[in-house]
């Protein structure tokens, strides 16, 4: 029994050699969920981020609960924006910013 305890205590104590083989899947797996997981979503936030910059009055938008709706005001702050659902008669909502979910193409004009 004792040479089996010899044998594992002896693996644990290994070297400094070891102790990098053992931080090495460790790392491997930062890697991996970095570049599968969190360079895709900064991407993602960051072309999120300059739509909703590059938003002016007259765009189709959809909102973050599904409402289409076209841009018809800025506030100061540029916090909030108003939009409008229908024609007749005119619905308009003031929805924050961060709530465009996406803006919808623009139609071709005939």
């Amino acid at each position: 029994m004792s040479q089996i305890f010899a044998l594992f205590f002896l693996q644990a104590q290994g070297g400094s050699g070891s102790f990098i083989f053992s931080l090495l899947p460790m790392l491997l797996i930062f890697v991996l969920f970095y570049f599968l997981i969190l360079g895709p979503q900064r991407k993602r936030q960051q072309q999120t981020q300059g739509m909703l910059e590059s938003l002016k009055v007259g765009d189709a938008v959809v909102t973050s609960g599904g409402l289409v709706a076209v841009v018809t005001q800025f506030f100061d702050d540029k916090r909030y924006v108003q939009v409008r659902i229908c024609e007749s008669p005119a619905v308009r909502v003031k929805i924050l910013r961060s709530a465009v979910a996406e803006r919808l193409p623009e139609e071709p004009k005939k």
